[in-house]
C-alpha cells in the first residue's frame, strides 16, 4: 500500500497534512532484504494509478525485482493513513482504504505461481490471508506440501481488525503449521490463540515448523530450532559452526535441494529455545519493526550466520525501523551489523540505539552505547 504519515502528532481529524511513503508487510521485508544485499523478488498486484506507479517504483529503488507485479486497470492501489502515536495505545489511529484494491484481488489465478516459487525462500504474511477469499486460497495453495516448494517463511501478523470476530486465529494457526519458519509475537499468540506461559507454550502449540521465532517485544526473541543432526539433514556435521552450510530442515521441507542454511543449536544452547535480548532502542515509531526483524533473521539465515548472531541481526534491522518515523527503513550497513552482532554479551547488552545510529562510522568501537 501507499502510506500517508502525519506531519505532526494529533488525531487524524486534526492533522493538516501527510507525507507519502510505502508500507506493507511483505514489501517491507523484500525492501529490507534487498537493501542488505540479497536477491529479492516481490510478487503482488497494484493499480495502474499514480499510487501504483509510486509503490512499484519505490520498491524497485531498493533493488527488488518487481517484474512480476501485475498492474490492474480496474482496481485501485490500496492506501492508508495513520497517526504518529503508538499503535498499542488508544491514541493511535489507522484508516485503511484497500477494500476492492488490486492487491485484494490476488488469487491463484491472478498471480504467477512459478515466479512466486522460484526463490530459495518464500516469505508470506497472515495479513494477506485476511484481505479476501482469493488471497486466503492463494496462501493455502502456496503453503501446501510439495516436493519443489521453497523453504516457507510465515509471519503470523495477527490483526484483529482485519479478521473481526471471524475465523482468523484458526486460519493463521493452520497456515503457521504448514510453514518451515514461523515468526510470531508472544503478545499476538496470546491475543489470537489464548496462549500464555511464554515462548515454550507457543512452541507447544506450534511443534510442526522446523524453526519458530517468538518475538518478545523490547525484551528480545526466542528461537526454537532443530538440534544437531535433526531431520536427518546432510549438514549435521556443520553444527559446530552454528547454522551450518547445508539445510537441516526435514527433507520434505528443505526445498531446492537443501540450498538454504538452516538453524542448528550451538554448543550449550537449551533445547527449550535460544533467547537473545534486544538492545535498548530510543523508539520513534513502532510500525514496521516486526517486518524488519523478519528481514534481519532471514538475512542471517541466508548468510549462514550462527543462531545468536542471526537473532541479533533481526534485532538490529528492527532497531533501524524503530528509530525512523516511516514503516520502512534501510538496514545498517553489513560491516556495521557484523561488528555489532559479534560483540560479547556484556557489550551487546549495553548497546543503546537512537535515531541516526545506522549512519554511524563503522570504525567506531561501539555505536551509541552509554
Amino acid at each position: 500500500m501507499v502510506t500517508f504519515l502525519p506531519t505532526r502528532p494529533g488525531r487524524l481529524a486534526d492533522v493538516p497534512s501527510f507525507a507519502r511513503a510505502i508500507g506493507g508487510a511483505e514489501s517491507n521485508v523484500a525492501c529490507a532484504l534487498a537493501a542488505a544485499g540479497h536477491a529479492v523478488r516481490w510478487v503482488s498486484r497494484a493499480g495502474t494509478d499514480g499510487f501504483g506507479d509510486h509503490l512499484v517504483e519505490t520498491v524497485a529503488s531498493y533493488g527488488v525485482d518487481v517484474r512480476h507485479v501485475e498492474r490492474d486497470p480496474a482496481r485501485p492501489t490500496g492506501v492508508y493513513f495513520r497517526t504518529a502515536g503508538d499503535r498499542a495505545t488508544d491514541a493511535h489511529e489507522v484508516a485503511y482504504y484497500r477494500a476492492g484494491s488490486a492487491a485484494s484481488a490476488m488469487s491463484a489465478r491472478t498471480v504467477d505461481l512459478a515466479a512466486v516459487r522460484a526463490g530459495r525462500v518464500l516469505h508470506l504474511s497472515g495479513i494477506t490471508a485476511a484481505l479476501s477469499g482469493g488471497c486466503l486460497d492463494l496462501l493455502r495453495e502456496l503453503t501446501a506440501a510439495a516436493e519443489d516448494r521453497p523453504v516457507l517463511s510465515f509471519d503470523v501478523n495477527y490483526r484483529r481488525g482485519l479478521w473481526g470476530s471471524g475465523e482468523g486465529p484458526e486460519v493463521l494457526l493452520e497456515l503457521a503449521r504448514r510453514a518451515d519458519l514461523v515468526f510470531v509475537g508472544e503478545d499476538e499468540a496470546e491475543e489470537a490463540w489464548g496462549v500464555t506461559g511464554g515462548p515454550e507454550a507457543v512452541r507447544a502449540l506450534l511443534p510442526e515448523p522446523a524453526v519458530l521465532v517468538v518475538k518478545q517485544g523490547a525484551a528480545g526473541a526466542t528461537a526454537f530450532v532443530p538440534g544437531a543432526g535433526a531431520g536427518g539433514g546432510a549438514g549435521a556435521s556443520a553444527a559446530a559452526g552454528g547454522w551450518g552450510l547445508l539445510a537441516q530442515f526435514p527433507a520434505p521441507l528443505a526445498g531446492r535441494g537443501g540450498s538454504v542454511p538452516a538453524p542448528v543449536r550451538e554448543t550449550g544452547e537449551s533445547s527449550s529455545g535460544t533467547f537473545e535480548p534486544a538492545p535498548v532502542v530510543d523508539v520513534v515509531a513502532p510500525v514496521g519493526a516486526g517486518d524488519a526483524f523478519a528481514a534481519g533473521f532471514l538475512s542471517g539465515t541466508l548468510r549462514g550466520l550462527p543462531l545468536r548472531r542471526t537473532l541479533r541481526l533481526g534485532h538490529l534491522f528492527a532497531a533501524a525501523a524503530l528509530t525512523t518515523s516511516a514503516d520502512l527503513a534501510a538496514p545498517p550497513a553489513r560491516d556495521t551489523a557484523d561488528r555489532l552482532t559479534a560483540l560479547d554479551a556484556g557489550r551487546w547488552e549495553r548497546l543503546r540505539l537512537g535515531p541516526g545510529w545506522t549512519e554511524a562510522d563503522p570504525a567506531e568501537e561501539e555505536v551509541r552505547t552509554p
